[in-house]
């Protein structure tokens, strides 16, 4: 994916709780990355709006092997399947920014145990309230990891997300077209699940934890609120191996906020190799 040179307008530094920022902007909208720590997007609103439309949690975190691990917010890089001693890796720091013409490159530092290294570029759409995303994971380390990218975003409460799903038939079809995934602690009767025929949607409403995941062969998702949605597009690959029973995307929910999860496919990453996954963000 890429973007015609000259999409950025402007580059300001900031500030995020304490946390340094660089501000990226064009006539159609706005986002804010950390500037030292992540890599992590944590910010983003349409021109003009001073609203984020992302979730911030600055103030939320937990202790790890490696040091307390800061949540932030907004958007960060993670891997699958989910070892919490491994990709809670803490990155409130070392982290290298590099601007470009229509964005900016966000490089992390080399995970302690893994030797994994996470990227983020982004690059602004200079035709429409739109950014492009490129994460990377490079093993840098000395073993082959198995691993499907894992690009999380934390949104407020206060809107739904959509997942579409194949639509009913009339016909007798002798193979499975659907899937849906639910995590141990997720009850079936929980009010903030709706499936229906064609969709599931999840409200960001507050509870307790909740977590669903699906397949979603067109390659688009989306979370509405307050009038404005942002949605993700990215390529699924057919017959390609997905983490957690087979899902590409996820939705956790709880009491504070709400994330949107896109996973590319199970891969098995050796040293020096890279793996790469791509969306666009579109904010309507």
């Amino acid at each position: 994916m890429t973007s015609p040179p000259g999409a950025t307008e402007q580059m300001a530094a900031g500030d995020y709780h304490g946390q340094p920022t660089a501000r990226i902007q064009n006539k159609h909208l706005w986002l804010d990355v950390l500037s030292a720590a992540g890599p992590r997007i944590i910010r983003l609103g349409l021109s003009g709006s001073t609203d984020n439309v992302l979730a911030e949690t600055p103030d939320a975190g937990w202790q790890t092997p490696h040091g307390r691990y800061e949540l932030f917010g907004g958007h960060r890089l993670w891997f699958a399947p989910e070892d919490p001693e491994l990709v809670a890796v803490p990155d409130a720091h070392g982290l290298t920014l590099t601007m470009t013409d229509t964005g900016a490159e966000l490089r992390g530092q080399p995970d302690p145990v893994t030797g994994l290294v996470r990227s983020i570029a982004v690059r602004l759409d200079p035709r429409a309230a739109a950014i492009e995303l490129s994460h990377e994971l490079r093993n840098t380390g000395e073993a082959t990891i198995e691993l499907a990218p894992w690009a999380i975003t934390q949104l407020p409460l206060g809107g739904v997300v959509t997942l579409p799903q194949p639509g009913l038939t009339s016909e007798h079809v002798v193979q499975p077209n659907r899937l849906v995934v639910l995590w141990p602690y997720t009850s079936w009767q929980d009010a903030r699940l709706q499936l229906r025929d064609g969709e599931c949607r999840v409200l960001g409403e507050s509870g307790p934890p909740l977590k669903i995941g699906a397949f979603v062969a067109g390659g688009s998702v989306s979370y509405s609120r307050n009038g404005i949605a942002l949605t993700r597009l990215f390529k699924p690959i057919a017959g390609a191996r997905y983490a957690d029973l087979g899902c590409n995307v996820e939705v956790y929910a709880d009491q504070r906020f709400l994330e949107l999860e896109v996973l590319g496919p199970l891969t098995q990453l050796a040293p020096g190799g890279r793996v790469l996954f791509d969306e666009r963000w579109e904010l309507t």
